[in-house]
């Protein structure tokens, strides 16, 4: 990640002193407000040399009636210990629901920091999955995106740099097998962008169809400005950037029914911006609405999360078709005033992002300024539903130790259910590939039944070095009572951990800590002695 433009670096990044915390509270780094005009995405190790790989059994952890997946696994689906993996994003096939691929920052060991592409695949709605490798061998890379079009096939954009970075520019790769393998659209560094950036497709039925728009923080290839880029021709060629009015930074960006682009991010205040004639081919984009929202605090970073952020700004559109179409939602973990911890704050729009809702608080416990609600992230499904996760503390005694929380809402956002734990708890501070962070966001794709997740924790158990690994991660949410979610297996047997060149030491792959939240009260399935994927779903109508 990275930093912005010059022209907010007359904001003052400031230095909130900490609340006194338990026994993590030392582990803390100061809270910063966001860090305009500073660089943080830094070549600082070179590539790893090789090493004996020792793998131990695939972590599936089980929490009430939620089962996360392992999913930066290798040939045999076997964790690979001594790496590490973080800042997942998960895309999902609408033609077939049971297909699905998650990108991630690799670190092939966990004493370099030189990260690359690494990808996995599904076919069994999560179950299992497959990590063939990185896109490209030891190339720099960070910040990865995905996305799915309606055809079903998957785009992944990739930000890359070398030891010298000397330049900050992404390209693009498609994969038309379902994640199997991916073919570079773009050529090396074609898609412009920079760091960080963010990208959507144009699903609708109009003159944009298939266009695709990227924005960024401005460290961009292009040597400056928070930027604005188009491909008009799937992923191919982008078209020169565009800056963005008030530079607002660290957000996404989304497409309504009518074709009309919309910005998030943060500035002098979070904006919501709009771009209505981006959608048409020959005309140059430009910004026709450019609205001030409040989000009831600012992102930060640091505390938690080392020197990463605590949370993005994440915008999404409802394209039901129902009464809530074209409703703009956004929603951010952010830092309220007097504060230095972070709640999961949603905002709408009703009136095609003119005007905004007074900002609300989605998690449910008690205000603490000890307690943290931080990588807040949603989105929307087909029939309009909302759904939200997030990592939470509101059940550690230390005030530091995590849990994937997850709430939903049917009302475009006015209420929300009661929060829910889906994750056993993990410590966020362990596992570091030589930088001090989990990364910086986490991310879900709606269906009508639920929401699959992809998200960084730390059960797996490293006994080299004494600690728990970062690493990949699987689940679907659902709501209470509703539809029947991802089938849950039975947790994979204990198994004696093996070694490329030598056996290694025995290792528990089920999380068996108990959990510390209560889950969705549902009775618990009946173990099977194989997991039965989902039966495909029949394909969703274009818009």
């Amino acid at each position: 990640m990275k930093s912005s433009e010059a022209s907010t670096a007359t904001l003052l990044v400031l230095v909130v002193s900490l609340p006194i915390l338990s026994t993590a509270s030392a582990q803390l780094a100061p809270v910063r407000r966001m860090p305009f005009a500073e660089h943080v995405e830094r070549y600082d190790n070179p590539l790893a040399p090789p090493r004996k790989l020792e793998t131990s059994p695939r972590m599936i952890s089980q929490f009430g009636v939620f089962t996360s997946y392992q999913v930066n696994v290798d040939a045999n689906h076997q964790n690979i210990i001594g790496d590490a993996a973080n800042e997942c994003v998960i895309a999902v096939d609408p033609t077939d629901l049971n297909k699905m691929t998650i990108g991630w920052r690799q670190f092939n060991d966990v004493t370099s920091n030189f990260r690359q592409g690494g990808w996995g695949y599904t076919s069994d709605a999560g179950l299992t999955w497959t990590f063939p490798g990185v896109l490209e061998n030891n190339v720099f890379r960070s910040d990865p995106v995905t996305k799915s079009n309606e055809t079903g096939n998957f785009f992944y954009l990739s930000l890359q740099s070398n030891v010298q970075q000397s330049f900050f520019c992404d390209d693009l790769w498609r994969s038309t097998n379902g994640g199997q393998s991916w073919t570079l659209l773009s050529g090396e560094r074609g898609a412009g962008g920079g760091d960080k950036q963010w990208f959507t497709i144009d699903q609708t039925n109009g003159p944009g169809h298939g266009f695709q728009y990227q924005a960024d923080d401005g460290i961009n290839c292009s040597g400056g400005g928070v930027q604005f880029q188009r491909s008009t021709d799937g992923g191919v060629t982008w078209q020169s950037p565009i800056s963005i009015p008030n530079g607002p930074v660290y957000g996404t960006l989304d497409v309504d029914t009518n074709g009309n682009v919309f910005v998030g991010g943060e500035g002098n205040t979070f904006y919501c911006i709009r771009s209505s004639n981006a959608q048409i081919g020959n005309q140059t984009p430009t910004f026709d609405h450019i609205t001030p929202v409040s989000m009831g605090g600012d992102l930060s970073s640091g505390g938690i999360n080392g020197v990463g952020l605590t949370g993005m700004l994440f915008l999404a559109v409802d394209r039901s078709g129902g009464p809530t179409n074209n409703n703009i939602y956004m929603l951010a973990s952010v830092v309220p005033s007097g504060r230095s911890t972070t709640d999961v704050m949603f905002v709408r729009s009703t009136d095609g992002g003119l005007t905004f809702s007074a900002p609300h608080k989605v998690n449910d416990d008690p205000v603490n300024p000890s307690k943290w609600h931080w990588f807040g992230t949603f989105s929307v499904a087909p029939n309009g539903r909302l759904d939200a996760v997030w990592y939470d503390t509101r059940n550690a005694a230390n005030n530091t130790d995590s849990q994937l929380f997850y709430s939903n809402s049917t009302d475009a956002g006015v209420t929300w259910s009661p929060n829910v734990a889906v994750s056993n708890s993990f410590n966020p501070f362990e596992g570091y590939p030589n930088q001090s962070k989990i990364g910086d966001y986490i991310t879900i794709v709606s269906d009508n039944t639920g929401g699959n997740v992809a998200y960084a924790a730390t059960f797996n158990f490293n006994p080299n070095r004494g600690q728990h690994e970062e690493d990949v991660y699987y689940v679907r949410v659902f709501p209470t009572g509703g539809g029947t979610p991802t089938p849950t297996p039975t947790a994979s047997p204990t198994a004696t951990a093996t070694a490329t060149a030598s056996p290694t030491a025995t290792q528990t792959p089920t999380a068996t800590a108990t959990p510390t939240g209560t889950p969705t009260p549902r009775p618990t399935p009946t173990p099977r002695s194989e997991p039965t994927p989902r039966p495909r779903p029949t394909p969703r109508p274009r818009l």
